[in-house]
């Protein structure tokens, strides 16, 4: 037996049960894993809350990292005794989980497990946000709201490699501090000032070529006020809630702008992406490029306690739980 937290009826934090489940035996396809750590995201939150759907009962977690302890009869790209990363696939919050073996990347030496369950999800978020969605280039300015949470410290140090102006917003002091060693070049406090108003003063008016935006209905609509004509709109999650629905329109009125909502799935979908991705992260993070901020360890069991410290903002960085 191992132990895992399951959801049964979803909800808010207390919705987390830690239970006892048989461990999993690999299909043909797949391998199991023993995890030395599980990341916690948002994206947990949104099943959790039933927000995204998933057949109940089911056991959390997106995204995780261990060793191999066994495959299924047609699996090759892995053996026994592989240290394995992955992300995207239910079942992590536990102390072994069955992954389709096409979904699992490799852990380079200098990597650790931790640092690798740390990085799959909002690493790859990062690079694909700056290198494919909206290919960010030197000269160009961003601007980046929750600029000290998991992604966002990622978003601003490699936003900071290719050379662009990152204007950041943040919610404290502290995280001010952690935005700008990152390399953020402006801070705004959006809790204490108007970002919108800042964020044109700051550039004489001309906007900003690219928001990247993970915090939705609250910075939505002002984001949008503050692009350039032709400027991009990314949002890529809802930590303040989703978006009301809005009319078109209104991208042309405020000129003729871009508005994309992306999901790492997408951008991860071939295992040759998949694979470009994961090894362009772990060559940032093995090079010292990228430095990765783990804020807090939790034991499996205190899931909970991992998810209210998320969602009350209390947090810079990254949440893993220990098996």
């Amino acid at each position: 037996m191992m132990k895992a937290i399951q959801v049964k009826q979803v909800g808010g934090p207390e919705a987390m049960e830690l239970v006892d489940l048989p461990v999993p035996q690999p299909k043909v396809n797949e391998a199991v894993v023993k995890l030395a750590a599980s990341g916690v995201n948002f994206i947990d939150v949104y099943f959790r809350e039933g927000r995204y759907k998933a057949p109940l009962p089911f056991v959390l977690g997106q995204e995780g990292a261990g060793t191999v302890t066994e495959v299924g009869a047609d699996v090759s790209s892995v053996k026994v005794g592989d240290r394995v990363a992955w992300t995207g696939l239910l079942g992590s919050y536990a102390e072994y989980a069955a992954v389709n073996a096409d979904r699992l990347v490799l852990i380079p030496q200098l990597v650790t497990d931790r640092q690798a369950a740390a990085i799959m999800l909002q690493g790859m978020t990062a690079q694909y946000l700056l290198y494919a969605t909206y290919p960010l280039k030197q000269g160009q300015t961003a601007l980046i709201h929750a600029a000290a949470g998991g992604v966002g410290l990622l978003l601003v140090q490699m936003a900071h490699h290719i050379g662009a102006r990152v204007i950041a917003t943040v919610s404290t002091e502290e995280k001010a501090k952690l935005a700008r060693s990152a390399g953020a070049h402006e801070v705004i406090f959006y809790t204490q000032s108007d970002f919108e108003a800042e964020t044109k003063q700051l550039t004489s008016g001309k906007g900003v070529d690219v928001v990247y935006d993970s915090v939705g209905k609250t910075t939505f609509e002002k984001g949008l006020n503050v692009l350039r004509p032709r400027g991009m709109m990314v949002l890529f999650g809802g930590s303040s809630g989703p978006v009301p629905p809005f009319d078109p329109i209104i991208l042309t009125q405020k000129g003729s702008l871009f508005l994309t909502r992306p999901s790492l799935g997408n951008y991860i979908a071939t295992r040759d992406e998949l694979l470009e991705r994961s090894d362009a992260v772990f060559g940032m993070i093995a090079s010292g490029k990228l430095n990765l901020r783990i804020e807090h360890t939790y034991p499996l069991a205190e899931a909970e306690r991992a998810h209210r410290d998320l969602e009350g903002r209390k947090t810079a960085g990254k949440l893993l739980l220990i098996p």
